[in-house]
């Protein structure tokens, strides 16, 4: 059974309120398999695929329904959201600065949730894939260096559906037909080579694209489908590392691959 950490009674019943909102609107807009959520260990980082603005409730409801507290490390800019920011804030969740100034706190405080058995999730990507196949694409270091720092185990939870419920960027839902998401949780990431050694760059990069393939391959599951050969970069492909504006630089008709989605 997972290691379950006390909870406080404001957040307990945070997450009961928030819980009695939300999952009767999940399940309303869509059906759902979970499969493995129950064997994912206490003190884990949860690492996903990142498709649609819509992942962390999906996320949220398939490890919070299967008996797990979730955190999420969230952009800062969300917990400014009047409604949206007092439920981050009551339940927990971990602002970062994606401008870098406060990553060290939020990977601190990662930890403190970590050593008392929670659960923090993290998606590498750091924002929605530019794949324009919804592949996972070329990570970012943080969820490595926490893992890496802690000894946490990394639990790699993928979905797959919810993107048609609502595709990447779209506006609204797409309520019709009534969409089906698969939520599961692989085997943790195998870090072993990596832990104990200096932080370094090259370590930390090796770590985050050992996590990304686990990623993937369980992504290749859900989907029935090979990935790409080569991992999407967006910096090689003249994309901003964040927003809304995906369009490529490179020539169309280069690869395939480079006419992105621009929704």
């Amino acid at each position: 059974m997972p290691r379950v950490p006390e909870e406080g009674r404001g957040s307990r019943i945070a997450f009961a309120l928030l819980g009695g909102v939300v999952r009767p609107v999940m399940n309303l807009l869509i059906s759902r398999s979970w499969v493995g959520m129950r064997s994912i260990p206490g003190g884990s980082i949860v690492v996903s695929n990142h498709m649609s603005e819509i992942d962390p409730l999906v996320v949220a409801h398939a490890l919070y329904s299967n008996g797990h507290y979730p955190r999420f490390l969230a952009k800062e800019s969300l917990f400014r959201i009047p409604l949206a920011g007092k439920a981050l804030a009551a339940t927990g969740q971990v602002p970062v600065d994606r401008g870098g100034a406060g990553a060290g706190a939020s990977l601190e405080t990662g930890r403190k949730l970590l050593d008392r058995g929670g659960i923090i999730a993290i998606y590498p990507e750091g924002t929605l894939t530019r794949d324009p196949d919804l592949w996972p694409m070329k990570g970012h270091t943080g969820a490595a260096r926490l893992a890496l720092k802690t000894g946490a185990p990394v639990v790699p939870v993928v979905h797959w559906g919810d993107h048609e419920l609502l595709p990447r960027y779209a506006k609204s839902l797409k309520l019709f037909p009534r969409k089906r998401t698969v939520v599961r949780a692989g085997s943790p990431v195998d870090l072993d080579e990596f832990r104990g050694k200096p932080l370094t760059k090259a370590v930390l990069a090796q770590a985050t694209e050992r996590i990304m393939e686990a990623i993937t391959a369980e992504l290749r599951i859900l989907r029935g489908e090979t990935p790409p050969a080569e991992r999407w970069d967006p910096a090689a492909h003249g994309q901003a590392a964040t927003g809304r504006n995906i369009a490529t630089q490179t020539t169309p008709g280069e690869n395939p691959r480079d006419d992105a989605d621009k929704e």
